[in-house]
């Protein structure tokens, strides 16, 4: 009888090894016990926080929720999805522990180290006496974040400050499911799968899978909220590749998330009043960057778009810019979307006249190094600053911290003396 109850458990150890890390949430509710603990307790001890070195409270004694590790909600998270010790980009690691950041942040070894689409929210812990935040800061006091002490509610919204947390935008629960042509649910058949990536296609006819990131859609209202926002939108289309947090050294394979539409809308359930769809030069009703399923490109946009090579040398024969994505919209199907979620340089099409402006033309959706989680520097006249070189600044440290949030994109990608990056849609220089 011993020796069977040790084949039991080896082959149940077996079992959970070889299962792929994406599936623990598997586009829907994850396994309850990896989150949740009914009693703050493993054998008698108080459940840790996996990636640092708190205890997490007293035995017998539950957070919030019932939440393992930490006093927030992110932290929960964070256990898994950050993680002390990594060297680069890894997997769905959303964030690089203090522990990984050098002190002085003079070397590229330093700087944060993941490179998903959304970011690395480890660029908040990164001060470069700006004092400019760079990413939304969620509350995860466990692993050293802090909420926004400036920004009382969300830009453009009322969500607070103080209730901003990674279930803020992502379901926990992952309620949300869609079908093959889009339409989103809350109930009927069984999520089958993520719905997040490129080869995650339905089983059946009729079949469901979860929505893009397991992000809240219509009606969510999540548990951090006391009151205020209930989302009016629903999660976007959108499509990753399946190996998504890379670092970029190669210009012609750039990491492309496959937008199609919803993405602004979403954004907007929390910065409402930053939905535009249209704008009219000097109108002061419409101060605000176009960006939604109705704020096409336009013909000259596009044509900038596909044509900037770099500052001085349009036209051309540009691609795809990961650092510029833009959403397909038009009638986009899922099918088009995973053909074009690649990062082999086998997908680098540029816009055409369905294409739309989105909030992730600029920003990155969880932080980046620079000011106001944008996807490129914007705080100097030049990407590449130095007049005859094919450095980001001649400054050493500056340099790292540029080439980290740049991906470890060479800054040969451009040409010396190259302006900012809104050339690429604008084309003022």
């Amino acid at each position: 009888m011993k020796s069977l109850k040790i084949s039991f458990t080896v082959a149940a150890s077996a079992l959970l090894m070889s299962a792929p890390a994406m599936a623990f949430h598997d586009g829907g509710v994850a396994q309850c016990e990896s989150c949740h603990s009914m009693h703050n307790s493993l054998d008698g001890v108080a459940m840790p926080v996996i990636s640092g070195s708190k205890t997490g409270g007293t035995v017998l004694q539950g957070g919030v929720f019932l939440l393992q590790g930490g006093g927030k909600q992110s932290d929960s998270c964070l256990n898994c999805h950050e993680v002390k010790g990594d060297t680069g980009p890894n997997g769905y690691h959303i964030s690089t522990a203090a522990a990984d950041l050098a002190a002085d942040l003079t070397t590229a070894a330093a700087y944060p180290k993941q490179m998903g689409p959304g970011g690395d929210f480890a660029w908040l812990r990164v001060n470069t006496g700006s004092g400019e935040k760079r990413g939304h800061n969620v509350g995860g006091t466990a692993h050293g974040y802090t909420y926004d002490p400036r920004l009382l509610v969300a830009p453009g919204g009322t969500y607070k400050n103080t209730e901003l947390e990674c279930s803020s935008c992502h379901d926990p629960h992952g309620k949300y499911r869609r079908d093959e042509a889009g339409v989103v649910t809350t109930s009927g058949k069984a999520i089958s799968g993520s719905g997040s990536y490129s080869d995650d296609l339905l089983s059946a006819a009729g079949d469901t899978v979860g929505v893009y990131r397991i992000l809240g859609g219509v009606g969510y209202k999540p548990k951090s909220i006391t009151t205020g926002v209930t989302f009016a939108f629903d999660p976007p289309m959108a499509v990753a590749p399946k190996s998504y947090n890379v670092a970029e050294t190669d210009p012609l394979k750039p990491n492309r998330v496959a937008y199609g539409k919803g993405m602004s809308e979403w954004c907007a359930n929390c910065h409402t009043s930053l939905l535009s769809n249209g704008y009219v030069s000097g109108n002061a009703a419409h101060a605000t960057h176009p960006a939604g399923n109705a704020a096409p490109l336009g013909a000259t946009i596009v044509a900038n778009y596909n044509g900037y090579l770099g500052t001085g040398v349009t036209p051309g024969a540009g691609k795809y810019d990961s650092f510029v994505p833009f959403e397909e919209g038009g009638t986009v199907t899922y099918a088009t979307l995973r053909s074009h979620a690649k990062n082999d340089g086998s997908q680098l099409g540029g816009a055409d006249a369905s294409s739309t402006v989105m909030c992730l033309s600029c920003h990155r959706a969880h932080a980046s190094g620079f000011n106001s989680m944008l996807r490129y520097d914007v705080s100097t006249l030049m990407t590449v600053d130095v007049a005859g070189t094919t450095k980001y600044s001649a400054f050493a440290d500056v340099d790292a911290m540029k080439t980290a949030a740049y991906y470890n994109r060479p800054s040969t990608t451009w040409v010396a003396e190259q302006r900012a990056l809104c050339n690429r849609c604008h084309v003022k220089d």
